[in-house]
């Protein structure tokens, strides 16, 4: 690819940064790190109505935090700036009248009740709507087709309300290149003219889009397939403006995991996933929104399956780090339909990447969120957590999986406590304090070969053995390898919780 590449991710400051958006930016990430190009952050804030206090800031740490940090954006300005739409208001006037007087645009003085009127005398009809070359020019619409200069002018000398609309082709046929969906016609006719600029001085998404789009320089444009509609008006934009149009890709939906429909919160909060990368506290209702940050998912196994959903590789492999992906990544290989979200994959993903940790980080992760634990040694803790957290996919997993690590068992499973306890069991665990109690070189390696041996001797099943003695040290008959439990706790502690079930049972 001969020029410089540059990509940008624009979401509106209107809430959390939803795991779809997320997708999008990593995307526009994988893509414009592969070819060596910019990454650029741009906050699409010129909606203000909409517009939610902390959402900007939760955009950045979310990206932060998913491992997708821009190269130039709000705090991070380059030659391109400044990064918020609502800064460069300025820019867009003169660029709709530059389209006003090359007479592809148009002012239009309609109120709101009187395009209800069209609308409800067109569905009275049984047809529908549409602002365009069939009606923009017979007499019923207000606008500057219609209008002589003096009109138009004076219309908007005394202050009317009026917005600037597209004035789109009649008779055309657009013929449209998506990277991911291939060629794409389009009949002008059936186009509406669309709002470039509001009555509120203000331009909509699709002019300040193109313009900034424009003026950053963007090559590429990778965005939502909810944005499909929008491309011809943008394309005869670029076109009306003479300039050169960036390549366009349009990534699939993310589907509900099941059903049909996109993925929503409401399918989160019903299944039990978060659908937001961070918690999200909003600041009007003090709701909060669970996000996968806090809910135990590291951020690369995120952005692991977050790859995944649209994407393959073409190969067997699953498992990518940051660089792999880089490598890897082609907007080519991302498919036209929709990914369906599977909430069990991303807990696979979790899991692979838990084992991936050290025992270190895992156990200060661990004591961070279990008090009990801070005033025990931190080298023990870490070694716990290497005997169970092949059994973990969350951090908040590893104190179900442990607990009998540091305390004794307040009771035992009552349906494992009648399989591991029968007629002369309270005789062999008497006789197996004896043996663990002699073994001097207190090793894992020796526990085993005393203890399977003394079994072995007796000419008994090691299950009569090992069930009640995993049920003495854990209170159930769950747990990683009872020698490593033995060795852990210690010879006392264990002959100790034997003597307790002895009494118990």
């Amino acid at each position: 690819m001969s020029k410089h590449v540059r990509v940008r991710f624009a979401p509106s400051p209107t809430g959390p940064l939803h795991i779809g958006g997320v997708r999008t930016a990593l995307f526009n990430y994988l893509f414009a790190k592969k070819h060596k190009g910019t990454f650029v952050l741009r906050i699409e804030d010129t909606d203000q109505k909409r517009f939610v206090e902390g959402a900007e800031n939760y955009i950045i740490d979310a990206l932060n935090w998913c491992n997708i940090p821009f190269d130039e954006g709000p705090g991070k300005e380059g030659k391109f700036g400044p990064y918020k739409q609502s800064e460069r208001k300025h820019l867009y006037k003169q660029y709709a009248d530059q389209l006003i007087a090359q007479g592809k645009a148009y002012y239009a003085f309609d109120t709101a009740d009187q395009l209800d009127a069209h609308r409800k005398g067109h569905e009275a009809e049984g047809k529908t709507f549409i602002y365009n070359w069939h009606n923009r020019e017979k007499g019923r619409l207000v606008n500057s087709l219609i209008l002589s200069a003096e009109d138009t002018q004076a219309k908007i000398d005394a202050g009317e309300d009026f917005v600037i609309r597209f004035k789109s082709p009649q008779d055309q046929t657009l013929h449209l290149t998506d990277i991911i969906r291939g060629n794409i016609t389009i009949d002008t006719n059936v186009l509406d003219d669309k709002v470039l600029f509001k009555s509120d001085g203000m331009p909509t998404y699709h002019l300040a889009n193109i313009v900034d789009d424009y003026l950053m320089e963007i090559t590429h444009v990778i965005r939502g397939e909810e944005w499909l509609p929008s491309l011809a008006l943008h394309q005869q934009l670029y076109t009306a403006f003479g300039w050169q149009a960036p390549e366009f890709a349009h990534l699939p939906l993310i589907h509900k995991p099941t059903g049909k429909g996109k993925l929503s919160k409401r399918d989160g909060d019903k299944l039990g996933f978060p659908v937001f990368p961070l918690q999200w506290t909003d600041p009007k209702t003090s709701d909060v929104s669970r996000g996968y940050k806090e809910d135990g998912y590291f951020a690369e196994s995120v952005t692991n399956f977050l790859a995944f959903l649209g994407w393959n590789p073409g190969t067997e492999q699953e498992i990518f780090s940051m660089d792999e992906l880089i490598s890897a990544f082609e907007l080519e290989r991302v498919h036209k339909a929709g990914a369906r979200f599977d909430p069990d994959k991303t807990k696979w993903y979790n899991h692979h990447y838990m084992q991936g940790q050290s025992n270190d980080t895992l156990a200060a992760e661990f004591i961070s969120q279990h008090e009990s634990l801070e005033t025990i040694d931190v080298d023990y803790i870490a070694m716990v957590v290497g005997l169970i957290k092949e059994r973990a996919t969350f951090v908040s997993d590893l104190w179900a999986l442990s607990h009998f690590f540091f305390a004794a068992p307040e009771g035992y499973d009552e349906k494992a406590s009648k399989k591991a306890f029968k007629d002369g069991t309270s005789e062999l665990m008497t006789e197996l304090i004896s043996i663990i109690d002699t073994v001097d070189e207190f090793t894992v390696e020796n526990l085993q070969t005393q203890i399977k041996g003394w079994i072995t001797s007796k000419e008994i099943g090691f299950g009569k053995v090992m069930m009640p003695l995993r049920l003495a040290l854990v209170g159930a008959l769950q747990g990683p390898d009872v020698f490593d439990i033995i060795y852990m706790i210690g010879k006392a502690e264990t002959i100790k919780r034997i003597e307790n079930i002895i009494k118990t049972i």
